[in-house]
């Protein structure tokens, strides 16, 4: 696979600015605009006309009081244009060509307006760089026809589903029909039969999948009665190495949104397991969104929805790719992949030497060790994830075996490790195949608060750090400790790859959605609360305030989700459209920080029917606290504050003095052997550390040209 690492984001924000040229006549006002308003053409189905893919895109025209002439690459499609209740004309231009094509629109003499726009292949990329090569086709896990490679391409297909009024789905062959036990949604206060148009077909090599209440064939300029106009975009979970094209979506039908009049949208790219790439999956979603609008027509804002891996995607899209998403409710929630891959890693090398040399750790050190509420959690991560960052120990069933790498029989095959999906980001080191890594252990100190705190001996601190080893490019366990790729590192925070929410996310509606997972019989379970708290601290040190991310904790029981789910939908969308009606001219992040709705506020659930509102923090204190105490892990206890971004950490000569122990000289020796250069001194920023250089960056569209790359690193 190529490898185009690229940042472009000079070049990105030319291309996506519109370019709009004006005509010098005077505008003649239209109906439901201002007097003096000019001739203006924009997309609507990607407001960004330098990534429109698929070889259609929606227009709006306004104002349109007189007739206007529309044409694309020099074509009349004026014919596709219809009037809008509010005065403007909007229409679906067909026929793009890949590369640039020149819309215009003109009202009479001297007034008219022009827009370059940028199309792609619906196949893909956009603005991801260098596809994956092998790609596995799945298509007919979702009844699609089978595909071929490398693009997996299928037909579109329409299937109808209706809610039973016992409260399941059943398939529809005919969607006027009416089945006698039919239930019926309520959208904006009427009821409307519970049909479900359900819609795949193939995006960016992904299957994707979108459904919303029927009330006919869908029109991009004339919407669904059974719509309420507004779109839930749901992300999978999980986090491997890709070269497949999954077998899941996020979900589309689902009673929650649907019963509500939300349309639904995801694909298999925007599952984390399949694809453990934010870039990627913001890709797919503007791609999949982009062809929900021009089959439906505009939204009025988009939810973000999904747990884990899907958390990740909606934290990291908003921060890196703004607008994709326009509130997010992520669930159980990871900043990024790469934050969570030290924790990861440091319960593979804890559960390698508690097996052996740390035998005889009891269960309380391991468990202060290793800082969760429950050592149950590491062995979690070590038996279900730290598989993802050796060379095949996680590949999917649908990479042929005879594909995978090999280092004698087949050293350029199939790798699977996480970090595959990041090589247009990371690049490939020359030396071993393997996509850099900036995964790094040098100088931290493990077990330090637990030391601190007298729960382990002198000789049992010295014994760990001395032991505790490391794990090569290909996973494996070895004596050295793990050191970071400087390149890696260097794109790391340039990219945004650990979300510093400085960016995207200063502006976004937050309802983190906290089922806890930590205590009351979950203790093995790998989504501990800390991280939502990981996130608050970001966006405090970013911006300081975190007052457009509400935390809002919930006991794991079907009950409680439930009613915490409808409470932090219908509290988003609230949210969402206060900003939507907020005419002032404040700007965004103020207008998102002064229309929170006045009930919406960290709180937790006591039970399915009784709901607090109080402030969280971390250490947790009052009731939610006392009902929801929050642990650490392995790097909070080995030092590390809230923020958790340090990658690699700057060091610090290891002085004995530093501690409240005495060591002996057998145990000093065993220490300066294991912290040669120092140890971390997490006061300072880490290796690498950096403001990202901006949103919306491109890594090339090598195939077709059409997004420039640059040389890669």
């Amino acid at each position: 696979m190529a490898n185009r690492a690229v940042r472009s984001s000079t070049l990105v924000a030319a291309l996506t600015a519109p370019v709009l040229l004006l005509g010098t006549a005077t505008a003649v006002a239209a109906p439901g605009f201002p007097p003096g308003r000019q001739l203006t053409i924009e997309t609507v189905s990607n407001p960004r006309p330098a990534l429109v893919s698929g070889g259609q895109v929606l227009v709006r025209i306004v104002p349109a009081e007189k007739r206007v002439t529309v044409s694309a690459n020099g074509h009349d499609v004026t014919s596709s244009f219809h009037a809008q209740p509010d005065g403007s004309l909007l229409g679906l231009v067909t026929g793009l060509r890949d590369g640039a094509n020149d819309l215009s629109a003109r009202t009479g003499p001297g007034q008219w307006a022009h827009l370059r726009v940028t199309n792609h292949p619906i196949t893909g990329p956009v603005f991801s760089g260098a596809q994956q090569l092998p790609f596995y086709c799945e298509t007919t896990a979702f009844g699609l026809p089978a595909a071929s490679q490398p693009f997996c391409g299928a037909p579109t297909q329409v299937s109808y589903q209706y809610r039973t009024t016992a409260g399941a789905f059943a398939p529809l062959a005919d969607p006027a029909a009416r089945p006698a036990d039919l239930a019926t949604a309520t959208v904006g206060g009427h009821a409307v039969p519970y049909v479900v148009r359900v819609e795949r077909g193939t995006i960016d090599r992904a299957v994707y999948e979108m459904a919303a209440l029927y009330d006919g064939a869908p029109s991009p300029v004339a919407p669904e009665g059974g719509w309420n106009g507004k779109l839930v975009y749901t992300f999978g979970g999980g986090c491997n190495a890709g070269y497949h094209q999954g077998s899941s979506t996020g979900g589309v039908v689902n009673d929650l949104f649907l019963a509500r009049g939300y349309a639904v949208a995801s694909s298999t790219l925007n599952v984390l397991d399949t694809n453990c790439s934010p870039i990627i999956s913001a890709e797919a979603a503007m791609m999949v969104k982009e062809h929900f609008v021009e089959t439906y027509g505009p939204v009025a804002h988009t939810i973000g929805w999904g747990g884990s891996g899907g958390a990740i995607q909606q934290y990291d899209i908003a921060e890196n790719y703004p607008g994709i998403v326009d509130g997010i409710i992520p669930g159980v929630s990871f900043p990024d992949p790469l934050s969570t891959g030290g924790p990861v890693s440091d319960c593979r090398l804890l559960e390698r030497y508690f097996a052996g040399p740390g035998a005889s750790f009891t269960a309380a050190q391991k468990q202060a060790v290793a800082g969760f509420g429950s050592y149950d959690t590491c062995v979690s991560w070590d038996k279900t994830f730290a598989s993802r960052a050796t060379a095949t120990g996680s590949c999917n069933a649908a990479i042929p075996v005879a594909a995978r790498w090999d280092p004698v029989t087949n050293p350029r095959g199939v790798k699977c490790n996480s970090n595959e999906q990041l090589v247009n980001q990371l690049g490939r080191d020359p030396k071993t195949g393997f996509v850099r890594s900036p995964l790094d252990t040098t100088g931290v100190q493990y077990g330090l608060n637990a030391l601190t705190a007298g729960t382990i001996t002198a000789a049992q601190f010295a014994d760990l750090n001395a032991a505790i080893g490391g794990l090569d490019y290909t996973g494996t366990p070895v004596p050295q400790r793990i050191a970071a790729d400087p390149k890696a590192l260097d794109a790391v925070y340039a990219d945004d790859l650990v979300n510093s929410a400085s960016q995207g996310l200063r502006e976004t509606p937050i309802i983190d959605q906290r089922t806890d997972l930590d205590f009351a019989g979950f203790g093995n379970d790998i989504h501990t609360t800390e991280w939502s708290y990981v996130m608050r601290q970001r966006l405090l040190r970013a911006n300081g305030t975190a007052g457009n991310q509400v935390i809002i904790e919930n006991h794991p029981t079907a009950a409680e989700a439930g009613a915490a789910s409808a409470y932090e939908l219908d509290a988003m969308d609230r949210w969402l459209t206060a900003i939507d009606a907020d005419r002032s001219h404040r700007g965004r992040r103020q207008k998102v920080l002064a229309n929170r709705p006045g009930d919406l506020g960290d709180g937790c659930y006591l039970s399915a029917a009784s709901r607090i509102t109080e402030k969280l923090t971390y250490p947790a204190s009052g009731q939610c606290g006392a009902q929801y105490p929050v642990a650490a892990n392995t790097r909070m206890v080995a030092g590390e504050g809230l923020a958790l971004d340090v990658l690699k950490c700057r060091l610090k000569p290891l002085d004995f003095r530093d501690y409240p122990v005495t060591f002996t000289a057998a145990d000093r020796q065993r220490l300066r052997a294991a912290f040669p250069g120092g140890v971390c001194d997490y006061r300072r920023p880490g290796i690498g550390q950096r403001p990202p250089i901006g949103t919306w960056l491109s890594y090339g569209d090598e195939r077709t040209g059409t997004t420039s790359p640059t040389p890669p690193r």
